[in-house]
Parts: structure tokens; sequence; C-alpha cells
């Protein structure tokens, strides 16, 4: 249906009906105009001509405000989502509210008139209950920080009410009239409410998310051990039987780690630090060349690595797999004032004073970066003459 208004709107020249996002109350005006192609001042005045017909004016803002959907958001703004209103309706509502408490005390006051107090402070609860209202809900999709508005205006609107009450005590006292009793109790009711009512709420919408996330992982721990005694056996048989340089056991390695990685994995994104970048690298590697790597990192994670040692490290890694291939293992270790990167591989090995001067690969794209990184690199046999390892040395690494 909308698709249909939407076709419909373009063939009469028309722009679909939508709020903006950066508006002055609602923006329902905006949309108006835009969609009629006249003026927003025009459209405005309309609205406040109407209003003076039986509130017409107001009932048809209202209705529309509730049923135009909001503008597509731009997402190439920082804020693409939340809401811009230019006018703080939520604090004009609680001044409101206090203009109509003291106005109507006071008329209360000299005129003697039960009506106008009764009046005045109903129309007072209602537009400060009304503020925090809008403050909780209308408001909640604007830019961050607004926690320190929200409090203030919280304590005032609640704290008004209370001294309204007080007021109203002590005039229920002398005129010894019950309803004047009923407005303390509801004024009372409604300084409370406005007071807690926020933070009840806050702690109902956690209550609920801590539930959810509960639940979430109750699920998600069924599943991972329904699969594990399944699935994942049975990639990991295929792996042990199929040998390492086989192109069945890399891609049955690459459909385990890409499931536990979704079973195991926390509902925040991963920081991505070295151990991270060289694990994706290594899966990488291992969808492309006959190695099965495996890294290990201990230690506190490297979030500050320098990216030469990064770039170094993926280097050793890719000769490995690509002259060496079968299993590469890759050590990561922070000792906090260094990092150290092995690279180990079980390949025939090399002597790298026998590999020509203009092979520049691991020269430069290993020790060179190493040594202008402020580091070191060694390329020496592995245990027994068997193989290669790659020791990547960076001390002091959270400082570059």
């Amino acid at each position: 249906m909308s698709q249909t208004s939407a076709g419909t709107a373009s063939t009469r020249g028309l722009r679909p009906l939508a709020r903006p996002r950066d508006c002055l109350l609602g923006g329902v005006s905006v949309a108006l105009a835009d969609h009629l192609g006249w003026s927003v001042a025009v459209v405005r005045w309309s609205f406040i001509a109407l209003a003076f017909v039986g509130g017409a004016g107001i009932l048809l803002y209202l209705w529309l405000w509730a049923l135009t959907p909001l503008r597509e958001p731009d997402p190439t703004a920082p804020d693409a989502v939340a809401v811009h209103r230019r006018v703080p309706v939520a604090w004009l509502l609680v001044a409101a509210a206090v203009v109509s408490g003291v106005t109507g005390a006071a008329a209360a006051a000299v005129t003697g008139s039960g009506q106008a107090l009764l009046v005045s402070v109903l129309a007072m609860v209602a537009l400060a209950v009304g503020g925090v209202a809008w403050d909780q809900f209308a408001d909640s999709s604007e830019v961050v920080p607004r926690a320190a508005s929200s409090t203030a205006l919280r304590v005032t609107a609640g704290a008004f009410l209370l001294a309204m009450g007080a007021v109203l005590t002590a005039g229920a006292g002398r005129a010894d009239s019950g309803w004047v009793w009923l407005l303390v109790i509801v004024t009372v009711f409604a300084g409370a409410a406005v007071l807690l009512g926020p933070w009840a709420i806050r702690l109902w919408r956690e209550l609920i998310a801590e539930r959810t996330a509960r639940v979430r992982e109750e699920q998600r721990a069924e599943i991972a051990a329904h699969l594990h005694d399944s699935v994942l056996q049975t990639l990991a048989l295929i792996q042990n039987r199929a040998g390492a340089s086989s192109e069945v056991a890399r891609i049955a390695r690459a459909q385990e780690r890409e499931l536990r990685d979704w079973l195991y994995a926390r509902a925040e994104a991963p920081n991505r630090d070295l151990a991270t970048e060289i694990r994706d690298f290594a899966a990488a590697l291992e969808l492309e060349h006959p190695a099965r790597i495996d890294v290990v990192a201990v230690g506190e994670p490297v979030d500050a690595v320098t990216p030469e040692l990064a770039a170094a490290a993926r280097e050793a890694m890719l000769n490995a797999a690509r002259h060496a291939g079968g299993d590469v293992s890759v050590y990561l270790e922070n000792s906090g004032g260094a990092v150290d990167v092995f690279i180990r591989d079980r390949g025939p090995g090399f002597d790298l004073s026998a590999v020509p001067e203009d092979r520049l690969g691991v020269r430069e794209s290993i020790i060179g970066r190493m040594r202008r990184a402020g580091g070191q690199a060694t390329v020496s046999s592995g245990a027994g003459g068997t193989g290669t390892e790659v020791h990547l040395h960076l001390e002091h690494w959270s400082e570059q």
C-alpha cells in the first residue's frame, strides 16, 4: 500500500509524505509543505487557524504526527538515526505547568473560587506529567548526551508538584473541603510518579534486556552443545583423516572456525587487536594454500600495536603457507614492555645468506620493516634443523 502511494505521488510530481529528522517540533508542517508544494509558513498558519475551529488544527497535527513516518536517515551523517528538535517541548510543558499552578493558586486566593483552583491544579498535573512523559518517550531518540537535562527536568517537575501539594495541604486545613484533599492526593502522587517513574521505567527496561540476553545465551549454549557433539566433531574428524595439506581439510577447518566464531562470539564486536588480525589472516591463508595455521596468544591484548609489526607477521605467515605448507604455528606473547611473535613451519627450510640479493621479500618486508619500526627480526632453522622460525621482537610497543 505504501509503495502504491509513493508511486502515485511520484507520477503526480509530489514528494512522499515523510517527516524530517531535523525539525522545529514534529516536522509535520515541513513534511506536508514538501508533499503539497506549499510554503511552510502557509501550512503552519493553517494549523493555527484550524486550532480555533473546535481544536481541529491540533487534532489534525497530532493525527499526521502519529501516522506520518520519518524520512530515511542519511548514512553519511554522524547522528543519522537521531531526531533533532529545536523546540524544548518537555521544558515548555513543565513551564506551562508552573504557570498554571501558580496562576490558579493566586486566583483561588483572591477570588475564593474553588472551580478555578480545581481546573488549574488538574491542568498543572497533566502538563507536568506530560512534559516528563515527552522527555522519556518522544525525545528518547534525540542526540545524546541528554541524561543531565532529563534529570533536571524530572527533579524540577517533581519538586514543584510536591511543593504545590504542601500548599494545597495548608489550604485544605483552613478550607476543610474534601475535594481539596483529593487534589492534594492527586498532586502528591503525581510528584512521586514524576520523580520515581523514569527510574522505574529504566530499571524495568534493564531487567527485560537482561532477561532477554539470558534467554538468548541459554539458547546459544544449547545449540553450541548440540553442534559440538555432531557437526564440529565431524569437521574435526574430516581434518584428521584428510591431512593438513588436503583441500577437503582446509575447507573443513574454515567451516569449523566460522561455526565456532558464530557460536562462541560475544554480542559486542571484538576489538581489532593484533591477535584478531593474525587469526583472520590465518583463516584467509588456509583457504588459498595447503596449510593449517594454529594461532596462540598469551598476555594482554596488543591494542596499540604498530602497523609494521602486523605487516611483518603477515608476510612471514604468507611465506610459511606458500613455501612450506603443512602445519604452521604462530605464537604471540605480550610481556608488558615488549611483544614477540614466533612463526614456525615444518618445511624444508632455507639459508638466508644463500638467497640472492635481488630477492627482497624477507630482507625488506620482514627484517627491514621491523628495523625501521625500532624492533628486530631473526630468521633461523627450526628445532632439529627442520623448518624455519621467524622471530619478531618489538620493545616498548605501546609508546610507539
